[in-house]
C-alpha cells in the first residue's frame, strides 16, 4: 500500500491546507492573510490586474488561459489601486494563489457567500480545462477567476476574496443511507420528516418573520466596496419583501432575490456541505450561487443552534411562482479527512453563524424602518 493510499479519504482541514502552503503544494504570491484558512476551504485572492473580456471562455485540452486572452482580452485593469467592475461586463483576473497538487489531491471552488449574496457571479478557470470550478488531481498551474457582477458594481483590489478552494483526497460524499444515519444520531436539518434524495433536502419561506419574507435588489445603485463591512444602508440597494397572505412569491425575470430556507442546517464538525439545485426541471429559477457550508455551520459545537440557508434566487425567462415550502435545492454532505482545529462559527466570530434571513455583510443590519 502506498503512502497516498494510507492518507485517510476526505475534504481537507485547514491544517493540512496550511501544509499544503507550507509544502509549496499552494503558492502564493505574499504571505497568507488573516482567517484565509477556513476550517475546509482556502480563501483565494485577487491578483494585480484585471482582463476586460469580449465573452467567456473555457482554455480546452492542451491550452493555457494565458493564450486564450491573447485573443479575448480587451483592455487591462489595474487592481493594485482598487478599480471598480461594471455590471454586464466578464472579467478575468489571474488569483494570487498557484496549484502543485500531489497526484492524490483534487480541488473545488465555489464563491464565498458575501460574493453570491451580491449577485456577483464568479467562477475559476485552470489551464487545460474542460469545466469551471474543478480542479483535476496533480494540477500544476495558475488559477485564474472570472468575474462578473450582476446586480451591483462592485470596488475590488489585489487581495480582494471573492471564492474559496476546498481540497479532496479520494471520494468524500455521503450517500442518503450513509446522511441518513448521520443526521439520526446528529441533526443536519430541523425538519419533522426529511427527504433524503441526493443529499438532504431544502425548501423556501414565505411565511417570514415579522411578515417580511426576503428582499429584491435595486437597479442603478451605488458602488459596493467588497472589502468594508457593515458599512452599506440596505434600503439604498434592497426593497424588502413582505407575506401577502398565502398567494405566494412570483418571481420577475432576471430580478435578483435574497430569501431564506425554512429548515435549518447543522453541520457537525466532521464534515462539511455543499448546496446544489433540487432538479432543475422543477421551476425556470436558479438558486444559490454559493453553495459551501464549512464545518461548524449552525452546529452546537461552535456555538450555533442551528442557521437557515440564505438563498440567492433569480428567475431565468419567465415570471415564476414560488410557494411556501417548496423545495428548491439539496444539501450534499461529505466527510472531513480530520477534524479542523478552528470551526465556523464561534472560533472565527464568523458573519453568518446564528443567520436568519441576511444580506452580505456589506450591509448594516436591516431594522424594518425606512
Amino acid at each position: 500500500m502506498t503512502q497516498a493510499q494510507n492518507k485517510p479519504t476526505g475534504i481537507l482541514p485547514a491544517d493540512e491546507i496550511a501544509a499544503l502552503v507550507g509544502a509549496g503544494h499552494v503558492a502564493v504570491a505574499s504571505p497568507l492573510a488573516d482567517n484565509q484558512v477556513q476550517p475546509a476551504s482556502l480563501d483565494l485572492r485577487l491578483g494585480h490586474v484585471a482582463h476586460r473580456l469580449r465573452a467567456s471562455f473555457l482554455p480546452g485540452p492542451g491550452r493555457t488561459v494565458a493564450e486564450r486572452l491573447a485573443d479575448l482580452a480587451l483592455h487591462e485593469i489595474d487592481l493594485k489601486s482598487g478599480a471598480v467592475l461594471e455590471t454586464g461586463c466578464v472579467y478575468l483576473v489571474p488569483l494570487l494563489e498557484t496549484l502543485s497538487l500531489p497526484a492524490d489531491l483534487a480541488a473545488d471552488t465555489n464563491p464565498k457567500s458575501s460574493t453570491g449574496r451580491l449577485d456577483v457571479f464568479t467562477r475559476v478557470i485552470a489551464d487545460n480545462a474542460r469545466v469551471f470550478d474543478k480542479i483535476p488531481a496533480g494540477y500544476a498551474g495558475p488559477l485564474y477567476l472570472e468575474i462578473s457582477p450582476r446586480t451591483f458594481p462592485v470596488l475590488v483590489r489585489t487581495g480582494s476574496r471573492l471564492s474559496q478552494i476546498r481540497f479532496r483526497r479520494g471520494e468524500a460524499r455521503l450517500s442518503d443511507e450513509d446522511l441518513a444515519r448521520l443526521h439520526a444520531r446528529d441533526t443536519v436539518v430541523t425538519s419533522a420528516e426529511p427527504r433524503f434524495e441526493g443529499g438532504v433536502a431544502l425548501s423556501i419561506d414565505l411565511a417570514g418573520r415579522d411578515g417580511l419574507i426576503g428582499f429584491r435588489a435595486k437597479r442603478h445603485t451605488g458602488v459596493v466596496d467588497v472589502d468594508r463591512p457593515g458599512v452599506l444602508d440596505v434600503l439604498d440597494f434592497w426593497e424588502p419583501i413582505h407575506r401577502v397572505r398565502d398567494s405566494g412569491l412570483v418571481l420577475d425575470p432576471d430580478e435578483f432575490y435574497i430569501l431564506a430556507s425554512k429548515e435549518a442546517v447543522h453541520v457537525p464538525p466532521d464534515y462539511a456541505a455543499e448546496m446544489v439545485p433540487f432538479d432543475p426541471l422543477v421551476g425556470e429559477f436558479r438558486v444559490h450561487y454559493a453553495g459551501f457550508f464549512d464545518p461548524g455551520f449552525g452546529h452546537a459545537a461552535a456555538g450555533g443552534s442551528g442557521s437557515r440557508a440564505v438563498l440567492e434566487v433569480r428567475s431565468h425567462d419567465v415570471p415564476f411562482i414560488l410557494e411556501d415550502g417548496q423545495i428548491v435545492g439539496r444539501l450534499v454532505y461529505e466527510h472531513l479527512a480530520g477534524t479542523p482545529p478552528t470551526l465556523y462559527g464561534s472560533d472565527l466570530k464568523s458573519n453568518y453563524q446564528g443567520q436568519g434571513l441576511k444580506l452580505s455583510k456589506h450591509f448594516k443590519a436591516y431594522t424594518g424602518r425606512s
